[in-house]
């Protein structure tokens, strides 16, 4: 099959005069967007990122790559765009994420050079103009879990889920909104994070970023969907994350006890979580992008173990144990 795409590709990188010895995928993204690895004669490589203008406009990475340029974290150096067509080349930052890298001896090398950078992003990203992480966008992501993994693929009559849903939604929303508002990346985890050869980490598919509460990227980051560490590790972590937030002023405007900022955390956690696996479940059935399918039990598992802990989640830590992942379970191995 012709890829009319990849052959405007190809002739945009010709008319800027650059020889390429191969091009090949470079990573699997749950957008329309991919990214391709062009090696070059003298072995070097870059990344060429194809956008389709319609679906994925260039205008918000272009935007948020240079906010974040600005304040040193490592971003792509943007080296060449065509915005019409949708088209970026870009400095290639590895081809090792902290997915693969993550393991007992490195693990506290790299979340403590991705915290020391979310903490650089907080105190100094400019948030000005960034689209309002507010109470509508809250509620739509939610959304997608019943909408996407319980109707859709497990076929679960919501009929005695909704009024469950309907009591602890508010109070998910009203626990994100009142956290201090910082730059969030939305995808701060270990498959956008890679181990470049200096100034790790190198940060990827930031194009989403919003204004926001101050914990979301940091349990996207240690609560990943992808991998998993010991609970007492995981709060151990946000503790001294807290400590970080208060040397660099980012709670500068809102002081907060450890007990709260926990609550902030764990409570953004089960929004997230239950934003991840329903999108999980809608690139299967609407994208045709199965991968992702195994990563939801591990997200559910997360809203388990926090809504045990809070007896005003513990009725949806109830259904999604004893309803959802009983279902999971079979409808993967029909699918196996």
């Amino acid at each position: 099959m012709t890829d009319p795409r990849l052959q405007a590709a190809r002739d945009w990188i010709a008319s800027l005069g650059m020889p390429v010895e191969a091009l090949e995928p470079a990573s699997e993204d749950a957008s329309f967007r991919r990214y391709l690895r062009l090696t070059l004669p003298d072995g070097e490589t870059r990344i060429l990122m194809d956008a389709p203008p319609d679906k994925e406009p260039l205008g918000p990475y272009l935007d948020v790559v240079e906010r974040l340029a600005a304040i040193g974290v490592h971003v792509p150096e943007v080296l060449a765009s065509n915005a019409q067509e949708g088209f970026l080349l870009l400095e290639d930052l590895g081809r090792t994420a902290y997915l693969d890298a993550l393991s007992e001896e490195t693990v506290e090398r790299l979340y403590g050079d991705a915290l020391g950078a979310l903490a650089a992003i907080q105190s100094l990203a400019d948030t000005e103009g960034l689209p309002p992480y507010d109470a509508g966008r809250l509620e739509a992501e939610m959304a997608l879990f019943p909408d996407w993994l319980l109707e859709r693929h497990l076929g679960l009559d919501l009929s005695t889920f909704r009024p469950l849903f309907d009591d602890i939604r508010p109070l998910l929303v009203a626990s994100a909104l009142e956290q201090p508002r910082v730059f969030v990346h939305r995808d701060y985890h270990s498959r956008n994070l890679m181990v470049p050869p200096s100034h790790n980490p190198g940060i990827l598919d930031f194009q989403d970023a919003v204004a926001g509460p101050v914990t979301y990227d940091l349990v996207s980051l240690l609560r990943d969907c992808y991998i998993a560490w010991p609970e007492e590790r995981v709060r151990d972590w946000a503790l001294g994350y807290l400590e970080l937030a208060e040397q660099t002023g980012i709670l500068r405007e809102k002081a907060v006890d450890e007990a709260t900022f926990l609550r902030w955390f764990d409570w953004m956690g089960v929004q997230r979580h239950l934003k991840a696996a329903g999108i999980f479940a809608r690139l299967w059935h609407r994208d045709g992008k199965p991968g992702y399918l195994a990563d939801i039990p591990r997200t559910l598992d997360y809203v388990v173990g926090v809504c045990s802990r809070y007896p005003e989640l513990a009725p949806l830590g109830r259904f999604v144990e004893s309803e959802v992942l009983p279902r999971l379970a079979e409808a993967e191995a029909r699918r196996a």
